[in-house]
């Protein structure tokens, strides 16, 4: 003996499977131990339909006495209320404990319902009886109210197993104003999508008459009739559309497909299936729908009934959203496959639709009424299947057009994050390769006051450093606000200086100019070697009062940047051209990267640098 037990999401049903089961699994014969009164609706309960079964909780649920047990199960096993009645369910029937604790527990301390089935296998793995359930918590007590029950046929060759309850069967019935039927040594088994149909629950004489062809306007008798006389014979097949008047008094237009004909056991079996033709679209994908009601994505996933059939398909709003279509503007037809830009996925399509295969799922681009410029991506998933000797078709789609979208953005930020990375680790090497540069230079020029050239190095590794921190923390190395920069270049080179008190920095900006990492690095060191400059012949004067050094960078047209350098109070004392002043080489060289010119004026406060270079230059960045 084997449990298996699953929950099926889409039915909202705990299904138990039992293989191989032996009366003794069901019940052991054990001695009472709780007195148990009947309870107050008992005589109530004896007089309805359904197998109801009641238990009382035990140890907060560990286990359940047993008050009544279905009339039904007892015939079964030959046995009367006071064999079963005050036992604890774990000990009288072990199976049954094990397959249903779990959810009796849950319903006893949720006070929820909770509903659950029963199918049963015999050896051979075939399904010979099923049932359906719900658990149900009223009074500090579970009942179990056995809803509807399929059993098994008996002929001279063996059983017979009717199934209606199929997974995918269930599921195109419940969400499709569709249903089906069996009619077996003159009784009618009918799938819950009739009574969907009809408006009404099941009734215990429903296995004794047409509940569908008798709803049938006297009008359309004679198409009754037809149909009858047609299945009436050995083997034949009547396909019909009528109208019938539901219990809620609604006319419906039903299409009424019958097969007679011999199982493979020798067994007559009619079979037929009810389609409903009026407000199709409307109504049943209100049906559909419940499924992704309360979801914010819900309109970008669309539940499709029978696609491949143009005449009896059902879609769920999410599909006319996605194509941008009332359900009135919409004929189903192979078009729409005109609209997919994927050959390939076309081709599989067709090829489902021919039979040629059995499921397609594929990722597809659609263009909205064929607008190029109008597309959505869509994961598209439709299978065909075989139930009841017919072909049906069951898919679903969902528009992933964002999800993509943020997809591919955030491939492509990793890209350029990889891009930026690699630029960065340039950017470092090409600095260290300018510092030594510097230091060779200046190795000569300050053999004698080494201290001069710390004291450069300083400065521009400390604009250098500035500058690194300002990239790796901006969007990219192309948008770099200069202001930001100059300013903290400021507070950097004032905290190297001896006496900061002596000289103060003042330094205007345009404002949001931006500039790239190819042009701020050479400007930077630049204002480094004139600030240097400056300094080297300003601070040893204590007698000049107001030193300052006052930067300016304006737009002088749309693509060339003015910097002005001016020293107030400081001078040169041998004033020459800028060529003759130490670390003019440096600033020749960073010039020339720039693809920019520099000039000094004297003036009556000093020196007036004035560098002009583009905003924009060549990039290595793409």
């Amino acid at each position: 003996m084997k449990i298996e037990k699953d929950y099926l999401n889409l039915e909202d049903v705990y299904e138990i499977r039992i293989f191989n089961a032996t009366e003794k699994d069901f019940y052991n014969s054990t001695p009472q131990e709780f007195d148990i009164e009947d309870d107050p609706i008992q005589e109530f309960i004896n007089n309805i339909s359904e197998d109801v079964h009641i238990f009382i909780p035990y140890e907060n649920g560990k286990d359940f006495i047993i008050q009544k047990s279905s009339s039904n199960l007892l015939e079964t096993y030959n046995l009367s209320q006071e064999d079963v009645k005050g036992r604890l369910l774990s000990k009288i029937s072990p199976l049954f404990f094990d397959s249903l604790h779990d959810n009796l527990f849950e319903s006893y301390t949720n006070h929820t319902t909770k509903k659950i089935r029963f199918v049963y296998y015999d050896t051979q793995n075939e399904s010979i009886k099923k049932s359906t359930a719900k658990i149900v918590f009223y009074m500090e007590k579970l009942f179990i109210i056995v809803t509807d029950a399929y059993g098994t046929i008996s002929n001279s060759e063996g059983m017979i197993d009717i199934t209606l309850d199929e997974n995918q069967n269930n599921i195109m019935e419940n969400l499709s104003q569709t249903g089906s039927y069996y009619k077996i040594n003159g009784k009618y088994t009918w799938s819950q999508g009739i009574y969907n149909i009809i408006n009404r629950n099941k009734e215990e004489s429903d296995e004794h008459h047409n509940i569908v062809l008798d709803l049938a306007i006297p009008e359309d008798k004679y198409k009754v009739d037809k149909i009858l006389n047609f299945t009436n014979k050995e083997t034949s097949q009547c396909d019909e559309i009528l109208r019938i008047v539901d219990e809620e008094g609604i006319l419906k237009l039903i299409e009424v497909t019958v097969y007679s004909y011999f199982d493979d056991k020798g067994v007559f079996i009619r079979q037929g299936w009810i389609n409903v033709l009026t407000q199709r679209h409307s109504e049943s994908s209100e049906s559909i729908d419940f499924l992704v009601d309360g979801s914010k994505s819900s309109m970008k996933l669309a539940w499709l009934i029978e696609p491949l059939n143009k005449k009896l398909y059902s879609f769920s709003k999410g599909f006319y959203n996605l194509i941008e279509k009332d359900y009135g503007e919409y004929v189903h037809s192979r078009e729409i496959l005109n609209n997919i830009a994927e050959e390939e996925v076309v081709d599989e399509l067709i090829k489902l639709a021919d039979g040629d295969i059995t499921k397609v799922d594929e990722t597809l681009t659609y263009k909205v009424d064929g607008d190029p410029k109008n597309i959505k991506i869509v994961n598209l998933y439709i299978e065909r299947f075989e139930y009841n000797n017919n072909l049906h078709s069951l898919g679903f789609l969902t528009d992933v057009t964002e999800e993509m979208l943020k997809k591919e953005q955030l491939i492509e930020s990793n890209e350029r994050q990889l891009v930026l990375i690699k630029e960065l680790h340039h950017r470092v090497k090409n600095n260290l390769q300018i510092i030594n540069s510097f230091l060779n230079l200046e190795k000569r020029a300050y053999k004698n006051s080494p201290e001069l050239a710390i004291e450069h190095m300083q400065t521009r590794l400390t604009s250098l450093a500035m500058l690194h921190e300002k990239t790796y923390n901006s969007p990219d190395f192309k948008n770099i606000n200069l202001n930001e920069c100059l300013t903290d270049q400021d507070v950097s080179t004032k905290k190297l200086v001896n006496s900061p008190m002596e000289l103060e920095f003042k330094t205007y900006v345009d404002e949001n100019i931006n500039v790239s990492i190819e042009v701020i690095t050479p400007l930077l060191l630049i204002i480094d070697e004139l600030t240097m400059i400056a300094i080297r012949n300003a601070l040893p004067d204590k007698t000049t009062l107001d030193k300052k050094i006052i930067k300016k960078v304006t737009m002088s047209d749309k693509d060339t940047v003015l910097l002005t350098f001016e020293e107030i109070g400081i001078g040169i004392e041998d004033s020459k051209d800028i060529t003759d002043v130490i670390g003019c080489e440096i600033i020749k060289s960073l010039t020339k990267q720039l693809d920019g010119t520099i000039i000094s004026i004297k003036n009556e406060n000093g020196i007036v640098y004035e560098l002009v270079f583009p905003i924009e230059m060549v990039h290595t960045i793409h």
